[in-house]
């Protein structure tokens, strides 16, 4: 059996090539995993769902959630504010 929820990426895009696979069946983790990958700055090459590829708006809803997410936590840190500040201030999720 498959893991619900499959991405391949390239972890150091401008010194290999090779694709890696990771697989969980958690879709927070997978959020998680995302707003890694997007910090690191690694190529997101595709996200499955049960062994279907995501639609190119699914693919890019999931990777915008993973990135306000991340903005979200980068402004509490660098501002010293709790989520609901961020929230109103500057309208990212907490």
């Amino acid at each position: 059996m498959h893991a619900k929820f499959s991405v391949d990426y390239i972890a150091l895009p401008q010194h290999q090539k090779r694709v890696l696979t990771h697989h969980t069946d958690d879709p927070v983790e997978l959020e998680e995993f995302l707003m890694n990958l997007l910090a690191g700055g690694a190529r997101i090459k595709e996200i499955r769902h049960d062994g279907e590829s995501l639609s190119r708006v699914q693919f890019d809803r999931m990777l915008k959630v993973a990135s306000e997410r991340m903005g979200a936590i980068m402004l509490q840190e660098a501002r010293g504010i709790d989520a609901p500040e961020v929230r109103h201030r500057f309208g990212l999720p907490a």
